[in-house]
């Protein structure tokens, strides 16, 4: 009895551990601030777009975005995709116009943002963010199938098991 005790005192620590790697992947959801520190108007010459920024992250089911504009002068339109082709306004999904916009995913897909000025949006300020799944979601297909942990932490994840 008293080996048994000390074999499970002695795999706590590695316990904590593989429990910690398997929970991390399934960290809260993320706020991005588009544009980051220029926030949400027409983009300068030679300025990155709106298009690279939102390539360069990643978002999921649950992250936001927050647009920060100068209300009374610009607005944030979520549209269609043909209605972000043509930056047409006149058809928005949602309409913002308060300054300080936060929209969340609810789910997953491409998603479309011009700003409610069509100049503006005929001079880059427009955006697509394509949206993937859910941090802590499994797969619908099959709801008890293991979660999958991609890069380095499925290399230490793996140790971590390797290790017990």
């Amino acid at each position: 009895m008293a080996g048994t005790t000390t074999t499970l005192q002695g795999n706590l620590p590695m316990s904590g551990l593989l429990i910690l790697l398997l929970v991390a992947p399934m960290a809260a959801a993320t706020q991005f601030k588009v544009g980051d520190s220029l926030g949400w108007r027409v983009p300068s010459a030679g300025a990155e777009s709106y298009n690279q920024w939102a390539e360069k992250n990643r978002f999921q089911k649950g992250d936001s975005l927050l647009f920060v504009y100068p209300a009374g002068q610009d607005s944030l339109l979520q549209v269609s995709k043909d209605d972000y082709g043509s930056c047409n306004t006149a058809n928005p999904i949602k309409k913002f116009t308060d300054g300080s916009t936060t929209f969340t995913f609810s789910d997953t897909g491409a998603f479309y943002f011009i700003s409610g000025v069509a100049d503006n949006c005929n001079k880059g300020e427009k955006m697509v963010v394509v949206v993937l799944a859910d941090r802590n979601a499994q797969s619908a297909a099959s709801p008890s199938a293991p979660v999958k942990v991609a890069g380095a932490m499925g290399v230490l994840g793996s140790l971590a098991f390797f290790a017990l």
